[in-house]
């Protein structure tokens, strides 16, 4: 009944304003509009303000996150650069150069407000360190719907551990690096360097074809060499930790998972080939590129969240730890505490 409820209440939030939209968008097709400054004023306004207040009112006391109101406003303007007549943009245009640039910069402050206030809630709480990664997921599940919230807090951290945080991670006595001893940062920085090298070849070869192609491939290039980076460098900054109740597993930012100590059947310190099936995996997302030389067993089955949440299901996993042998004490001892 709850379920069917929260159905009909999406369909009044999200399908009054697109049938405003598609009303607006009617009109605009309509022998009206022809030279009428009056009703191209009215229209505009109607796309950028009208449907994102209506659809603001909608959903004020829903779980739906106020900030959903930019996208919305967003659709309005791609609406109105689609279908407006060129001539009829005036006001379409005075929005683009004015407000827009204020629109997203505010936008910006308050994410970067709203993760400071995150990282300060953090670095309040006794004996813990804060982790920025965890920090802005926390703010972007205020601000943001639900499955955006994973891809866009990924894409925020690749560019803040690869060209912000700089800062030598400082490593607590519960915590553990796994990046040291492990040829996976060498390995990121030579895909870098292939990167680097490709481009510049078939962006000179693309070139002879076509311009705008080479430029667009540059430009995925140069992207995606950017993200490598950031995922080398999240390597250092979110250490393995051994908790009071539980055990969390980081590999930067491209996997991660809590477990229960209460989960956790035993730890051997072993190299051996992980037995292929659905529940056998590796911490590193390398899987057989990456040697390991801890395997965890659990009894029950768990979620390893990966890049842009992501989840694989498992119940025996394998991870590479710079001192497994101390890694192994502590876990046991937090294991026999967990027992009393």
């Amino acid at each position: 009944m709850n379920r069917t409820i929260h159905i009909n209440r999406n369909l009044i939030n999200f399908g009054i304003p697109l049938a405003l939209l598609g009303t607006l968008i009617l009109l605009i097709k309509s022998s009206f509009l022809n030279g009428n400054d009056t009703l191209n004023f009215a229209i505009t306004a109607d796309l950028l303000l009208i449907v994102p207040l209506v659809y603001f009112l909608l959903i004020r006391k829903s779980e739906i996150p106020n900030t959903t109101v930019i996208p919305v406003l967003i659709i309005g303007l791609l609406v109105g650069s689609f279908f407006l007549p060129q001539q009829s943009q005036t006001y379409l245009s005075i929005f683009k150069t004015w407000a827009l640039p204020v629109i997203e910069i505010s936008a910006l402050i308050f994410v970067i407000i709203k993760v400071q206030g995150a990282i300060r809630k953090y670095k309040a709480l006794k004996g813990s360190t804060p982790d920025f990664f965890n920090a802005l997921i926390n703010t972007c599940q205020e601000i943001l719907p639900k499955r955006l919230v994973l891809p866009f807090a990924t894409e925020v951290a690749v560019f803040y551990y690869g060209f912000i945080n700089w800062k030598t991670r400082e490593i607590r006595e519960n915590e553990f690096t796994y990046h040291k001893k492990s040829g996976t940062p060498a390995l990121f920085y030579a895909v870098i360097l292939i990167i680097a090298i490709e481009t510049v070849a078939i962006h000179f070869l693309l070139t002879q074809w076509s311009s705008v192609a080479a430029w667009i491939l540059t430009a995925l290039s140069i992207y995606t060499a950017i993200q490598v980076f950031g995922f080398a460098k999240s390597l250092s900054k979110r250490p393995i930790s051994i908790n009071k109740d539980s055990l969390t597993l980081r590999y930067g930012i491209l996997n991660e998972v809590e477990i229960p100590l209460s989960d956790i059947d035993k730890v051997e310190l072993s190299r051996k080939s992980l037995e292929k099936n659905e529940l056998t995996r590796t911490l590193s997302p390398l899987e057989e590129t990456e040697s390991h030389n801890v395997i965890i067993s659990l009894k029950e089955e768990n979620e390893l969240i990966g890049l842009y949440g992501m989840k694989k299901k498992f119940n025996l996993l394998g991870l590479h730890i710079d001192e497994p042998n101390e890694f192994k004490e502590k876990i046991e001892n937090a294991l026999q505490q967990c027992i009393l």
